[in-house]
Formats: C-alpha cells, structure tokens, sequence
C-alpha cells in the first residue's frame, strides 16, 4: 500500500512540472502587446478641429466601420468605406501626408443644398473625403496644391475647383507654416462601377517669385 501511494505522488509530481513548464513564450507576449497598440486611438481635439470639424459637412470622426452613419444639424453621413493611409511625400521644403480617405453617402440637410447645386443637383450624392497635412520647412513662402487633378478608376475626372470643403489647402504656404485639413470630390456619376483607387495629381511647388522649384507628383491610393 506504501509502495503504491508512492507512486501516485510520483506521477502528480511529474504531471505538476510538466504544467508549470508550459509558460507563454516570449514571442505571444510581444504579438498580444503589437495588437493591443494598434487599437483604435481617441480622437484629439486638435484633430477633430482639424480634419472633422466643417461648415459645410456631417461630422464623420465617429463612422470606422462600413454601414455606420450619423445625423447632424448638417445632414446625414454614411461610411461606404475607408481606408487609413499615412504616407509622407516630399516635395523639397514640402512635407506633404496623407492621413486616410474616405468614401461617404452623403445627405445634406435642406438648408445647405444651394451650397452644394453648383457641384451636383443632386439632394443626396457619393464623395471622397481626403484627409492632408502640408508642412512648409523653408522660412520662406511657397505655392503648392495638394490636389490640382482628381480621378478614379470609375471615370471621374475634376481639379481642385470643385473641392467642396473649401478649406484653403491650395495655394501659399508662409515660412514655417503648417496646413491641415480635408479635401472633398463627389463621385456620384460612377455608373455602378466600385470605385477601387483614386488619382491625385499635385501640383509643381513655387516659390514666391513664381519660379518653378519641385515637379508635380501623381499618386495613386487604394481603397
């Protein structure tokens, strides 16, 4: 009877070590920690201002997700899709990023349909919203445009007049000066085609005496 109770603690001594030896490696640990910094962060106020925050259009900072829509003094907004971009291009002094693009329903309420009849007769209408920041780090004054020519592989074709947020992106820059903000271009004469990327052409970069200093860039963006 010893002999056998001896055995069975030896057994559940074994059975004990080999649980206390399975630990979580190194690797899960590091891959948990890589997901939970990727979780989506708060918007700041200085963002939202921004990026967010327009006369004309819908707040949008809450839709991530496709289908979601919200509702404001300024219509009603819904998410198509989106896709977060955060690409820095260089144009010499000009520090040019792209934040994220979006493709939204857009539903203006009544009070704002003649702001939006000389881009569409339409009531209600498909748009990309495009979110930029323009550095200048010369100490001097430069002329650039973030989007002088729009497309997509649907067909649209625009340049940067018919921008509908209006949010003075295009054009001077002083010393030092930091632009932020969104660019809008609606999309709604797609045929029932999928729009699947967007073309931006920008424009050359000016110094103040109009003298050409960086080429135009054209940028393709994937949805």
């Amino acid at each position: 009877m010893k002999h056998s109770l001896m055995i069975i603690l030896f057994v559940f001594l074994l059975t004990g070590c080999s649980f206390g030896s399975i630990q979580p490696s190194p690797e899960r640990t590091d891959t948990k920690s890589e997901n939970t910094s990727k979780a989506p962060q708060k918007i700041s106020a200085v963002d939202h201002e921004a990026y967010y925050n327009s006369p004309q259009v819908t707040d949008d900072s809450t839709l991530k997700k496709p289908g979601q829509s919200v509702t404001d003094e300024k219509g009603e907004a819904t998410l198509k899709t989106m896709k977060q971009i955060n690409k820095v291009y260089h144009f010499g002094d000009i520090e040019y990023t792209i934040k994220e693009i979006k493709l939204l329903h857009y539903r203006p309420d009544y009070s704002l349909i003649d702001y939006f009849h000389p881009l569409t007769e339409d009531e209600e209408f498909d748009f990309i919203k495009i979110s930029v920041d323009i550095k200048n780090h010369s100490k001097e004054k430069r002329n650039f445009a973030p989007v002088a020519l729009f497309e997509t592989n649907t067909g649209v074709k625009m340049d940067w007049k018919q921008d509908m947020y209006l949010e003075h992106l295009n054009g001077e820059l002083q010393g030092s000066q930091v632009k932020r903000g969104s660019l809008g271009f609606i999309v709604d004469q797609t045929k029932g085609k999928e729009i699947e990327w967007i073309k931006i052409l920008t424009s050359d970069v000016f110094n103040d005496q109009q003298e050409k200093l960086e080429e135009a860039q054209k940028i393709q963006l994937n949805f």
